[in-house]
């Protein structure tokens, strides 16, 4: 009996030592790692690896990892050049090919290794830059809590990023919504962040003046060399964007654009790329940009021989650009490193088609803008764009997923046009997709989520992340999830507040608040508006003059009356917050920022979502008319505006609840921009499209229809593919175009309309013709 029990009590015993074993393996501890570098690590590399590693690890844990380059730590982390042999005596695990990742510009491998009774782990990178990339996906994926650093065992990954251009643009000045409130420590931090994601580029805008910016802590000539040596730190490039002197035909401009960029060229420690916009601004003609070019790579040279020239075609008409690649064909200068694509380029196929391949091609994608721009936010609610602007806060992981893959495989990669720090999700999400287009857009945010805030609440957060981009997808009324995704950040900021003080979690909370109170004021307003007009339907009986006064009083509480305060506190506590953690300027007013549409969301959280100072002019008008009768008349017309009557229809062209709209705005102007942002036209004629496209089904083929148009300027329709012919033609903002619809046109009760552009390249865009609204109204 005792022989028996003797036997299982040493069954258990090794059990549980198995088990022991077992669960140890489950995770490679780190806590007590020593850092192992390789000599041939050159630097500032060797420093600046060493200081990344120790530095990040000790902010999320309060561990300091020891650097010491010997084995005698049971865990080590050896951070070592992929053409070594041996580390200090230690074998370097071998590449398994010849083609591996890890033996590729800028690739790198992470590999355990088990010897004995310890563990190293092999950061091996094919060059002194991936090193830091390395470092970046230990971090990334490592578990970080206070007093412990885990990773998963075992791990053989390694990869080579597939694009060679994959960085952001920090232009240090006013029109940055944060950036010219930050100090050389907040940029180094920063660009080191956004390299541990796997950038490679940073491309700054010089020559701003010192009392430009309230906000400047640094002088801004001082800085632009700060960068500079900032770049070199983490082996990353510098680049400049540095318009051509407006016009190149005026006596010494050519000259005197050279000799300043000369003067900022022998201070910088390190210049890689100098991208000249060919506009946007600027109108010069190639004659005379190339000849500025050729010159200008010349003083370049001069002090940064392996750096490139880089000009974009943006604004370019067919003459132009002709001009340029017939240029390219006949010299084939060696002065030109490549070509950027940027908004009002030539399409970015028929771009890379006409460049010689000797040429590189860059991306230069606006991540930064949600209207007026080249990616607008497709199925935006009005209220959004009326409220929320031209830079808010923006992660947007699907759809710039979307687009990148779309677009990037025409470039040999990208530097983002950005102005603030609103876009930081986009810009992590660009620079992984540098790496692997193929990326999981999930996979990116839950790195992005544990790295900046913790294991702890890294699924959640990322979740909120996607849930935020939800928020914006079509009509807002109609969108259940809004207050799903508050009550989810809610709870994430009531649960976490040692993350208080973490600006992205700001930024993020402060949307899903800011959100929230947009839909619940729209529901509020848009109801007001409603009842205003069943006080106008009244006026017969009031009179006229009582049910204006009556119908204003009762919108207007939407002023008096307000909703959801608390709602609205908590994102001017955020913008406080913002203010004082990064120097986000989400005021004119009360934060200096450069302009309303610099995003100054403040400024506009209460913006009206319904009509009603559009109503108050109107009234106005109608007060002055002579007879009852004639302001009867037009209060019908008011109130009927977007009520055409049955069998009758009507749009509002570029709002996200458009019934017959079959067009979605790619033209980036879609929300008309007058008076800082505080127009009082009708809310309807504060959005259009250029061209867009309608359809119905089920008409009457037996009735008379008359399509109504309201806009500015031309309106060249077409129904079912005919051009029809108006009977009245206004062209004025919410003055009317009427058509006639001939009966043979829609014998099947199908229609489609459609607007041919007119001829109006040589003009302003604000002055381009556009639709705002459209009438279907049955006879």
């Amino acid at each position: 009996m005792k022989r028996q029990l003797k036997f299982w009590l040493v069954f258990i015993g090794i059990g549980s030592i198995l088990s022991c074993e077992k669960e140890q393996q489950k995770t490679l501890d780190l806590s007590q790692a020593n850092i192992v570098i390789s000599a041939q690590i050159k630097s500032p590399i060797q420093e600046t690896a060493a200081n990344v590693l120790v530095e990040e690890i000790k902010k999320r844990t309060d561990l300091q990892l020891g650097l010491n380059n010997n084995w005698d730590s049971k865990t080590t982390i050896a951070l070592v050049l992929a053409n070594e042999k041996e580390l200090f005596g230690t074998k370097v695990p071998a590449s398994k090919g010849e083609n591996t990742p890890e033996l590729k510009k800028e690739g790198y491998s992470i590999f355990h290794e088990h010897q004995g009774d310890k563990n190293i782990l092999w950061v091996i990178g094919a060059d002194t830059r991936a090193i830091l990339y390395g470092i970046g996906k230990l971090l990334r994926t490592a578990k970080m809590e206070i007093g412990k650093i885990t990773l998963s065992p075992n791990i053989d990954f390694s990869e080579s990023p597939e694009y060679a251009l994959r960085g952001h643009q920090f232009g240090y000045r006013n029109t940055a919504n944060s950036w010219d409130a930050w100090t050389v420590e907040q940029f180094d931090q920063h660009f080191r962040e956004q390299v541990l994601f796997g950038a490679n580029s940073f491309e700054n805008i010089p020559f701003q003046e010192p009392d430009s910016s309230p906000h400047f802590k640094v002088d801004p000539q001082i800085m632009e060399v700060e960068l500079s040596k900032i770049c070199e730190k983490y082996d990353a490039d510098y680049w400049v964007w540095t318009p051509a002197p407006h016009d190149l035909t005026i006596k010494n401009a050519h000259q005197d654009g050279l000799a300043e960029q000369e003067a900022f060229y022998a201070k910088c420690p390190r210049l890689d790329g100098v991208f000249v916009p060919g506009g946007d601004p600027g109108e010069n003609h190639p004659a005379q940009l190339i000849p500025y070019l050729n010159d200008l790579s010349e003083i370049l040279h001069k002090y940064h021989p392996n750096a490139g020239i880089w000009v974009s075609l943006q604004g370019f008409n067919k003459e132009k650009v002709d001009y340029f690649f017939d240029y390219l064909d006949t010299n084939s200068p060696d002065w030109l490193k490549g070509i950027v694509y940027g908004p009002s380029s030539p399409p970015i196929d028929l771009e890379r088609e006409r460049l010689p391949k000797k040429y590189m091609h860059r991306f230069y994608p606006d991540i930064t803008h949600t209207v007026r721009c080249q990616y607008p936010v497709d199925n935006w609610d009005q209220a959004y764009g009326l409220t929320l602007g031209r830079e808010p806060i923006n992660p947007q992981p699907l759809m710039y997923t979307q687009l990148f893959r779309r677009d990037t495989k025409y470039t040999d990669g990208f530097i983002t046009y950005s102005d603030g720090s609103h876009d930081d999700v986009n810009k992590v999400l660009w620079s992984q997709l540098g790496w692997d287009s193929k990326k999981e857009p999930k996979d990116i945010i839950h790195e992005y989520s544990q790295f900046f805030f913790g294991p702890e609440v890294a699924e959640e957060a990322a979740q909120g992340i996607f849930d935020l981009e939800k928020n914006w997808d079509g009509p807002i009324l109609e969108n259940n999830s809004i207050k799903e995704t508050l009550a989810l950040w809610k709870s994430l900021e009531e649960n976490n507040p040692n993350l208080a003080n973490n600006w992205r979690w700001q930024q993020l909370i402060m949307r899903a608040y800011y959100d929230s109170y947009i839909q619940d004021r729209l529901a509020y307003e848009k109801r007001l508006e409603g009842e205003a007009y069943e006080i106008l339907a009244k006026a017969n009986t009031i009179g006229a003059d009582k049910a204006m006064n009556d119908a204003l009083q009762h919108i207007n509480k939407a002023d008096t009356e307000l909703v959801s305060q608390d709602l609205k506190e908590k994102v001017f506590e955020y913008g406080e917050k913002l203010f004082q953690s990064i120097g986000a300027q989400t005021s004119v007013e009360k934060y200096q920022a450069r302009s309303a549409e610099r995003g100054a969301i403040l400024d506009f959280i209460d913006y009206p979502l319904n009509n009603r100072w559009w109503l108050e002019d109107e009234f106005n008008k109608i007060g002055k008319l002579k007879s009852e009768a004639e302001k009867l008349a037009r209060l019908e017309f008011i109130k009927n505006y977007e009520s055409p009557g049955e069998g009758s229809f009507y749009d509002n062209i570029s709002s996200a609840d458009a019934k017959h709209v079959t067009s979605k705005t790619d033209d980036a102007i879609d929300f008309l921009w007058e008076n800082d942002g505080l127009s009082r036209k009708r809310l309807s004629t504060q959005l259009f499209q250029f061209t867009p496209t309608l359809e119905y089904n089920d008409l009457d083929p037996d009735s008379n229809y008359l399509i109504r148009v309201s806009g500015y300027g031309e309106a060249l329709l077409r129904a079912n593919g005919e051009r029809l012919k108006p009977t009245k033609y206004e062209k004025g903002f919410e003055e009317f175009k009427e058509f006639p619809l001939p009966k043979d046109l829609i014998k099947d009760g199908q229609l489609k309309i459609s607007f041919d552009k007119p001829d109006e390249e040589h003009l302003n865009w604000r002055k381009q013709s556009r639709v705002t609204d459209v009438w279907l109204i049955k006879q």
